[in-house]
């Protein structure tokens, strides 16, 4: 016999790594064995356990997705061969708003507004789509070979997880660390929903600023404010100097009367309002006029304006951001009522129309700026005030509590 006769013929190498040849199989051969079921054990048992973040049904998982679970299946695979009892619970989160607007995508394609369907017709197609995804999610964990328990498969929608959100709301409002508040909100007129502000996208605008006359009540004159926004100068509860401009002492403390609305309102001071400075390198300097009209339902700085002066809080817009004398706008006069119902665009144009056909706007510039955007809907967000519950996160209970489980 020969060293030939010996030798066996290997069978022939791949020049190239197949994935889909190869992992079939062993994602098979794990399944079969159930070597990801994690089983109880006594107290004294080493254990690993991490909760998968889960992610978003609104798509498929996207490379980042990848990254983060393979970190976690290198250290549940690495407990798990040291012999500890492990635990990868696996999961989806429903993502909220997030959902509700890629479903409303999805029918605005087929021509079909949420609005229209009702609220349970949507919800059942709100279920199909994370049904969906859902699925493809999993079925993409498996396919990395990612180390969880399916059998322990949660959405953060289940009955139990509900439970718990519902547990803890009672227990953090028992405790007055959660309050429900009116205060102002970015709120997109689109979802018609509150956002946070990490949900606000700011975008550079080519906008206007428009300076329209307030006549003194006196009938001695008029003052000049500039905005970017006339149609919220329908709920302008005052006019804002700054206490270094020497216009200031001869005019605060007086009044002027808010045209179209006919409500009069006093002139103030506060340090916030920029004063007027054509050679100034800061831009608002330059477009200034040195009276700031304070809308404190409509924008963020104004509110604050308003809290510092106790002025009233006059809200015109309702939640579509059309104008709207139903939401604490109560001196709707007569020609004020002409702008109920308009879209804050249409309002736009008609009241620096109205001031210019009665020789009320002074000028306007091409103005530069930023404008909050909805990350979900895209549309700019309004400043809007709401009820909303918050949480009291300085609290020395939340906050504190959780420095403290810091230390070493």
């Amino acid at each position: 016999m020969t060293t030939s006769d010996t030798t066996e013929t290997l069978p022939e190498l791949a020049t190239a790594y197949s994935p889909a040849d190869a992992e079939p199989s062993v994602k098979a051969a794990w399944a079969d064995s159930d070597v990801f079921h994690a089983v109880p054990v006594a107290d004294d048992a080493p254990t690993y356990s991490i909760v998968i973040p889960p992610p978003n049904v609104t798509a498929p998982l996207h490379l980042g997705h990848a990254l983060n679970n393979t970190l976690q299946d290198v250290m549940i695979r690495y407990h798990r061969m040291r012999g500890d009892e492990t635990l990868w619970m696996p999961g989806t989160d429903h993502a909220g708003i997030a959902t509700q607007t890629v479903v409303e995508k999805r029918l605005l394609a087929s021509g079909v507004k949420r609005l229209d369907m009702g609220r349970q017709a949507f919800v059942a197609r709100t279920q199909e789509w994370k049904d969906e995804y859902e699925r493809v999610i999993l079925e993409q964990l498996a396919a990395m070979g990612a180390s969880c328990d399916y059998e322990r498969t949660r959405f953060t929608m289940d009955e139990i997880c509900a439970t718990a959100v519902r547990h803890a709301f009672f227990v953090l409002f028992g405790d007055g660390l959660i309050y429900r508040g009116k205060r102002l909100v970015n709120w997109d007129p689109a979802s018609r929903t509150a956002l946070s502000d990490d949900e606000v996208e700011m975008e550079e605008v080519d906008g206007h600023m428009w300076y329209l006359r307030y006549p003194l009540t006196d009938g001695s004159g008029h003052v000049t404010v500039a905005t970017t926004r006339p149609e919220t100068m329908l709920g302008d509860t005052a006019v804002a100097v700054n206490p270094s401009d020497p216009r200031a002492d001869a005019l605060v403390g007086r009044t002027v009367t808010l045209p179209i609305v006919g409500r009069v309102i006093p002139i103030i001071a506060d340090d916030y309002v920029v004063m007027a400075d054509p050679d100034s390198a800061d831009s608002k300097a330059q477009f200034a006029s040195g009276f700031l009209k304070v809308t404190p339902a409509h924008d963020p700085n104004d509110w604050d304006i308003g809290r510092r002066h106790d002025l009233p809080v006059v809200n015109v817009m309702g939640p579509d951001a059309t104008i709207s004398d139903r939401y604490g706008w109560d001196d709707v006069s007569a020609e004020a009522s002409n702008f109920v119902g308009m879209s804050r665009e249409t309002a736009r144009a008609g009241i620096v129309e109205w001031f210019s056909e009665r020789g009320l706007l002074e000028g306007v510039r091409d103005y530069t700026h930023s404008v909050g955007h909805s990350y979900r809907s895209h549309v700019p967000i309004e400043p809007w005030l709401s009820d909303q519950w918050y949480v009291a996160v300085t609290d020395d209970r939340l906050r504190g509590s959780a420095l403290r489980a810091q230390d070493p």
